[in-house]
């Protein structure tokens, strides 16, 4: 009797399948020990690569598509969808379209304003920032976003430096506005968001916008000739001195618009912003996120840590953005039930720590966080496609070729690159700190500063590996190790992280010696435990035969400087240390901190619940170390 093999044998496959299929397996266990971040960065790549292409075939088909052409084609194709969620009300992508249109046509009809105008823009978070902010690109103007938090003389500075034609100021900051109006130029017309001022020569919003038509203004006001053209001012603060403002071009803005996108984000997400429009990371990469996405964004006033959560449950938010110091805030938080219960599955900033970092993903869940790193003003940007924990991003010979950068070696105590006895500049060696500098070219320009023409040289290093060569110099300290994973290591120069928002030690080092009694400050940023970024420290020396008046250099400091900027130590010193090139000694006060166990000088607090500066105890400076003093 036949078998049933016999009357249906099997296909026996050719003699090089199994070879090829152990060959297959071979090349997958190769490719996984030695290149196994192969895939993901492919995958990115191809991501970068698709954004480019589409951007050129713009500029071959003659278009210039910016960010604004993609919100206006939104409130067209989805007009209901939900654009804005602010305190429980939602602003769908009409009604947005529609509120710009009637600001635009009040600014057509009462102000001069010409295609290329700055306007000034102080608000805090509001939908009525962005139907301000857009309403004025309608026009095609310049749109300077001012810091809040920045106050009278660099305020003043801020204002001035971008040479606004008229000044737009929320109704929560009239404060702020009496406090510079005496002194702001006579021909910047003043706008607030109210309906009546009791202020004199300043015009009222509100009232306006009601009466004003919804129509949209001359599609040649807003359109763009060229993605270089400039079309924001955001403030930051550099290396030195007061804010500057950074030229933002329509370029810049569509490649901060893609970074969720790039991180996996999609149209049906719902984007929580606590952060400051005034900064590019909500402004450029929420908001203009979302427009890339056609997503929703929930928009908050301020960030709360214990609202946090609750928001994101109740409005069923999928991607957060943070600060490291935001992360941390969450994770002190008490511990509640159900934490894990919510729909967030990307968290998307920078400046999250290690242990905060794993910290966050055990206590909340498994949240994809998406640590990216770039400068307001800069051309180069990285970001951690993998999730590697606290790499800022990650590099391989392709990314270099369309982002050229380089780490060089940098003299900490001439602060200045390192260069040979040719002159050029070294690379540092894998595993070793370096100053990021990034190659500018026709592909990734340098917008610079407006303005101010030195500020803007400045930041470039010429003559850097050859002749002719030209590279923007970040001002950080970055560690590439052997996989390629980036890390972020210092700053350089005279300014320091804290908060959140980069402090020029300049800047509070003249609002200081102001001060009757101080004939000179150095200020410098000192490391707390637990905390992101560094406080800032101020060793004083008094003036002969003044003495150190608490009350007045409390007064001083919070009535001039941003609260982030405010000195939390003060430390009295009998005599300046200099460095050999006649520069204030930063280095062994950096490394000595603020301990009164090791430093005889006199030692000071800036005790917030007390509102004054006292005496800098060890049993204080337990409790600051322990986390129970609150900074």
């Amino acid at each position: 009797m036949r078998g049933w093999d016999d009357l249906y044998p099997l296909p026996v496959p050719p003699s090089w399948v199994p070879g090829a299929a152990v060959g297959i397996l071979s090349l997958h266990f190769v490719q996984k020990l030695l290149f196994p971040y192969f895939w993901a960065d492919l995958r990115y790549l191809l991501k970068v690569m698709t954004y480019g292409l589409r951007m050129e075939m713009y500029r071959l088909q003659g278009r210039v598509v910016t960010v604004l052409d993609k919100f206006v084609k939104l409130a067209e194709k989805q007009p209901h969808k939900p654009f804005l969620i602010y305190e429980g009300t939602i602003h769908t992508y009409r009604d947005v379209d529609l509120r710009s249109n009637r600001i635009a046509q009040v600014f057509l009809q009462h102000e001069a304003l010409k295609k290329g105008d700055t306007v000034a823009l102080l608000m805090g978070n509001e939908p009525d920032f962005i139907h301000v902010w857009f309403g004025l690109a309608k026009l095609g103007c310049v749109v300077a976003f001012l810091n809040f938090n920045v106050r009278f003389r660099s305020l003043l500075h801020c204002v001035s430096s971008c040479e606004p034609k008229i000044l737009v100021v929320g109704a929560d900051l009239l404060g702020t506005l009496e406090e510079i109006l005496p002194k702001l130029q006579k021909d910047v017309s003043v706008w607030i968001m109210a309906k009546d001022s009791t202020f004199p020569s300043v015009h009222t919003l509100l009232d306006k916008i009601e009466a004003a038509s919804e129509d949209p203004v001359p599609v040649n006001r807003c359109s763009a000739n060229s993605l270089k053209s400039a079309v924001l001012y955001i403030f930051t603060s550099g290396t030195t001195g007061l804010p500057k403002a950074a030229v933002i071009s329509h370029l810049q803005i569509l490649k901060g618009a893609a970074g969720l996108w790039a991180f996996g984000a999609t149209s049906k997400d719902i984007i929580y912003i606590t952060l400051p429009l005034y900064h590019s990371a909500a402004s450029l990469l929420g908001i203009g996120g979302c427009i890339e996405l056609g997503a929703t964004c929930v928009l908050k006033k301020k960030f709360s840590a214990s609202q946090f959560w609750s928001d994101c449950k109740k409005y069923n938010v999928t991607v957060i953005q943070y600060i490291g110091e935001l992360c941390r805030y969450l994770c002190n938080q008490p511990v509640k039930e159900g934490e894990k219960n919510h729909k967030v599955r990307l968290a998307v900033g920078n400046g999250v720590r290690n242990d905060v970092w794993k910290e966050f993903l055990d206590r909340f869940g498994a949240v994809k966080i998406c640590e990216f790193y770039g400068a307001t003003e800069g051309n180069i940007c990285f970001m951690n496609h993998t999730g590697k924990i606290g790499s800022v991003g990650r590099t391989n010979f392709f990314y270099k070729l369309f982002f050229p950068f380089d780490l060089i070696k940098y003299d900490f105590q001439k602060d200045e690159p390192i260069r040979n006895k040719h002159g050029w500049c070294e690379k540092v060696k894998k595993g070793e700190a370096g100053l990021l500098i990034s190659k500018v070219n026709v592909k990734n320009p340098f917008f610079g500063y407006a303005g101010n023409k030195r500020h803007t040289e400045k930041k470039l290093l010429c003559e850097v590996f050859k002749k002719g060569d030209l590279y923007f110099n970040t001002g950080d300290l970055m560690v590439q190790d052997h996989d390629n994973f980036l890390y972020f290591w210092d700053r350089i120069g005279d300014t320091f992280r804290w908060k959140g928002e980069n402090v020029a030690t300049t800047e509070v080092s003249d609002v200081i010696t102001m001060l009757d009694f101080i004939q000179e400050a150095n200020v410098y940023g000192v490391s707390v435990p637990d905390h992101e970024g560094k406080a800032g420290m101020a060793s004083l020396i008094l003036k002969h035969n003044a003495s150190l008046d608490l009350e007045q250099m409390y007064k001083q400091v919070v009535t001039y400087l941003p609260s982030y900027a405010c000195p939390l130590f003060l430390r009295v010193q009998e005599k300046m240390e200099m460095t050999g090139t006649f520069k204030q000694q930063k280095f062994r006060l950096v490394d000595e901190g603020f301990n009164p166990s090791t430093i005889t000088d006199p030692l000071y607090f800036l005790d917030n619940s007390k509102k004054a500066y006292v005496l800098l105890t060890k049993e204080l400076h337990e409790m600051i170390l322990s986390g129970k003093m609150k900074l």
